[in-house]
């Protein structure tokens, strides 16, 4: 047993030592395998330790020699020199295509010839993803397909969906050879359900590929959903008054828009209004346009219908603020001057304006007070010129002197001129008398 076991050991230690100096063949070339994008350099080098007097030399997968030593042996601008030595002969290829890829030879002619083998793996960059599906509008609670597709990887790309933040699954993946044999087109779909909500949301499609050195490439697209449309209705002015200008706004929103708007006042038969404005006028409000006023907006995905109750009241039936010693609140929402309300597809009616005693205001009473002293001015001077009048007509005056003295006596004309210049001649003063 003790010499078998002993001839054992010597039998293996003769294998290792033979395998080691064969594992150490300082002749023998070193290469190693490269990977580079389209597009990018390659450097291939190759090292002897004992070069023996010979050199080395790079052939192409087809076989080409492209340098024997630092001669170049292939006309081709791509390939140069970088270091040529008697245990290293080192060059490079620009602009790689994919048919550079294959596996490239470094020789050395000694009795044997060595060789070693570098593979060189070209990358293919994958073009920009295209996402299709998106062309038309979807409408709202329906299922949204699209596919998302790549081209020019080499190897096969991935590819990853996206709906704004949220991650999307994928349907499925398809990849197909191009016709050049070499790269592959990639196909992903998506499928998911819309909402109202998903209009103009961004729906990405994003490559995954090595090529891209920690780059990433995508396309973003966004959603057109179109759904229902909403409405509702504004006054302008908020608060109205009797006789003052209304406008009634019925604001339709939507995808699309809502382009046709029908008026009607509940309890009238006729149509108010039908046509693209949006807005029904009151030149001149009174208590007759008080009531139910329906807005009918429509398009092409429904119609929607908004209510707004009005109740235009009297003027001079609503009391006046600041009339008490305590001051009374403003008019607000609760009891404005012309009550209005709206509602969406429902009617409702607003609490109704207490019934209140008119009151004067200040303003008011200060123009009574004028206007009263004023009329009592005015009956007073017309009362005194009447009685002014009335005692001149009465009183009217006579003027009387002593130049005609006598002539009330003389029997004729002439006498009475006689005595009457006797009597101023014989008169030394003249009295005058006023009654």
């Amino acid at each position: 047993m003790l010499p078998s076991a002993l001839g054992l050991l010597l039998l293996l230690a003769c294998f290792g030592a033979a395998r080691g100096n064969l594992s150490r063949d300082e002749s023998q070339p070193t290469t190693s395998d490269e990977t580079v994008v389209a597009g990018g350099t390659v450097v291939l080098k190759c090292q002897v330790e004992d070069p023996d007097d010979s050199s080395l030399q790079w052939s192409n997968p087809a076989q080409q020699t492209l340098y024997f030593g630092e001669k170049r042996a292939l006309r081709d601008n791509r390939i140069q020199l970088e270091r040529s030595t008697p245990n290293e002969l080192t060059i490079s290829i620009s602009d790689v295509v994919l048919s550079d890829e294959g596996e490239y030879t470094c020789s050395i002619f000694t009795m044997p010839v060595r060789t070693a083998k570098a593979l060189v793996t070209v990358l293919g960059i994958p073009q920009k993803p295209q996402i299709f599906g998106h062309e038309q509008p979807i409408d709202e609670e329906k299922i949204a397909r699209l596919t998302c597709r790549s081209s020019g990887s080499k190897p096969a790309a991935q590819l990853r969906w996206k709906k704004g933040n949220k991650d999307l699954k994928d349907e499925g993946t398809e990849v197909v050879e191009d016709p050049n044999g070499k790269t592959f087109t990639v196909s992903s779909r998506v499928e998911f359900r819309v909402t109202k909500e998903d209009n103009e949301a961004e729906v990405t499609c994003t490559v995954d590929h090595e090529s891209l050195q920690n780059s990433e490439r995508s396309t973003t697209q966004k959603l057109q959903v179109h759904y229902k449309p909403t409405a509702k209705i504004e006054p302008h002015p908020q608060y109205p008054r009797e006789g003052e200008k209304l406008q009634l706004q019925c604001d339709g929103q939507g995808n699309p828009i809502p382009q046709e708007f029908l008026w009607e006042k509940e309890g009238s038969d006729a149509p108010l209004q039908l046509s693209s404005d949006s807005v029904l006028i009151f030149p001149f409000l009174n208590k007759s346009d008080s009531g139910t006023y329906v807005c009918t907006a429509t398009s092409s995905m429904g119609s929607v219908v908004a209510k707004y109750n009005l109740d235009v009241s009297d003027l001079s039936q609503l009391p006046t603020p600041h009339v008490h010693s305590t001051p009374a609140p403003p008019p607000g929402p609760s009891q404005p001057i012309s009550h209005a309300s709206m509602a969406t597809a429902s009617s409702f009616t607003p609490a109704p304006i207490q019934d209140a005693s008119p009151v004067p205001s200040t303003s008011s009473t200060y123009h009574a007070v004028i206007g009263g002293v004023v009329a009592v001015i005015v009956f007073l001077l017309l009362s005194l010129l009447i009685v002014l009048g009335h005692y001149l007509i009465r009183h009217k005056g006579t003027y009387l002197t002593h130049e005609a003295k006598g002539s009330d006596d003389a029997p004729d004309a002439d006498t009475a001129i006689i005595n009457a210049e006797g009597g101023q001649a014989s008169g030394d003063d003249k009295k005058e008398y006023f009654i």
